[in-house]
C-alpha cells in the first residue's frame, strides 16, 4: 500500500504480524512475492523464515527507505521493487529467483484494489499459498457460500480457483492510522484441480459477473442475459443440467456455474 491518504494503515503489532506470517506456513526454500511493504514490517518478520522475499511498494519514498534500511543491515535476501502492484510483472520479477520452484504471496493491501489484486494473483502461473489481510467485508465475501448475503460474483470467481480460509480479525484500532473497519486474514490456497481451465477463467469471470449483476432475477432470465440467448434456449439448457430455472444465481455453487457455461457454451 502506498500512504494512508490513498489507502495505507501500517500495522505494527509484532504478536499480529508473526501470527500473518505463520499463516504463509514459511518454508526455506520458499520465495515470497509481498504486495505492499510499506514501511517493512512484515518483511522484517518472514524475511527470516524464507530464501528471498521481493517486496513490491509503490510510495517511491517508502521504497527507497526499505531498501536503504535493507542494505545499512545487510539485508540479503529482500529485494525491494518500486511500482503499482497491478502493473507489475509479477512473474517477471520471480524469475530471477528461478532458483526456487515455488513461491508464495503476502501483503496486507489496499481496500479498494483487493478484487483486481486477488485476480491478479490467481492467474498462472499460480503460487502455492496466498496471505492476504483485507477489509473483513470482503473476506467474508471470498468465503461465503451460496445462498448467503455476501455471496456473489467474487466468491465463485475465487473458489472457483483456490480454497478460502479465513484465519482471524484485526480490529481497526491495531492500525496507524485506524481504517473505519475492522480486516481480516484470510489464507487462499490454489486448488489442484481448478474448476476452470486457465484459459476459460476470463470468460468464466465474465459469465459470472454477468449473472450476478441481475441476482434477484431467475436464472433463466441472467443466464439468458450473459450468453446472449432467447430464455427459453436458457431454460432448458438450466433444465438438462438439472438446475431450477426459476431459482436465483446466488443458490448456485462454483461448480454448477463452471458446468453451466461449459453447456452454454456449446450452444
Amino acid at each position: 500500500m502506498t500512504r494512508a491518504r490513498a489507502g495505507q494503515h501500517f500495522l505494527t503489532d509484532r504478536n499480529l504480524l508473526q501470527k500473518i506470517v505463520s499463516g504463509l506456513d514459511p518454508n526455506p526454500n520458499d520465495v515470497v512475492l509481498e504486495i505492499g511493504a510499506g514501511r517493512g514490517a512484515l518483511t522484517d518478520v518472514v524475511a527470516p523464515h524464507v530464501f528471498r522475499v521481493i517486496a513490491v511498494e509503490a510510495d517511491r519514498r517508502l521504497a527507497f527507505e526499505l531498501g536503504a534500511r535493507n542494505a545499512e543491515r545487510g539485508t540479503s535476501n529482500v529485494r525491494v521493487v518500486e511500482g503499482d502492484a497491478l502493473k507489475l510483472d509479477w512473474h517477471s520479477m520471480l524469475d530471477s529467483s528461478a532458483e526456487v520452484p515455488r513461491f508464495k504471496i503476502l501483503g496486507n493491501i489496499p481496500y479498494y484494489i483487493t478484487s483486481p489484486l486477488i485476480e491478479k494473483a490467481l492467474t498462472p502461473p499460480l503460487p502455492s499459498r496466498i496471505v492476504f489481510l483485507v477489509q473483513r467485508e470482503v473476506a467474508e465475501r471470498l468465503a461465503a457460500t451460496p445462498g448467503s448475503r455476501a455471496y456473489g460474483a467474487l466468491s465463485v470467481g475465487v473458489q472457483a480457483m483456490a480454497q478460502v480460509e479465513q484465519l482471524f480479525v484485526i480490529s481497526a484500532g491495531a492500525f496507524q492510522p485506524p481504517p473505519r473497519v475492522d480486516s481480516m486474514v484470510v489464507r487462499i490456497t490454489p486448488r489442484a484441480d481448478p474448476l476452470v481451465a486457465p484459459e476459460d477463467v476470463p470468460a468464466f469471470r465474465a459469465f459470472v459477473t454477468a449473472c450476478f449483476s441481475q441476482r434477484r432475477k431467475q436464472l433463466r432470465n441472467t443466464v439468458a442475459a450473459a450468453l446472449g440467448r432467447p430464455a427459453s434456449v436458457a431454460g432448458t439448457l438450466l433444465g438438462g443440467l438439472g438446475l431450477d430455472p426459476t431459482a436465483r444465481p446466488e443458490t448456485l455453487a462454483p461448480v454448477q456455474f463452471a458446468r453451466l457455461l461449459r453447456a452454454g457454451s456449446g450452444l
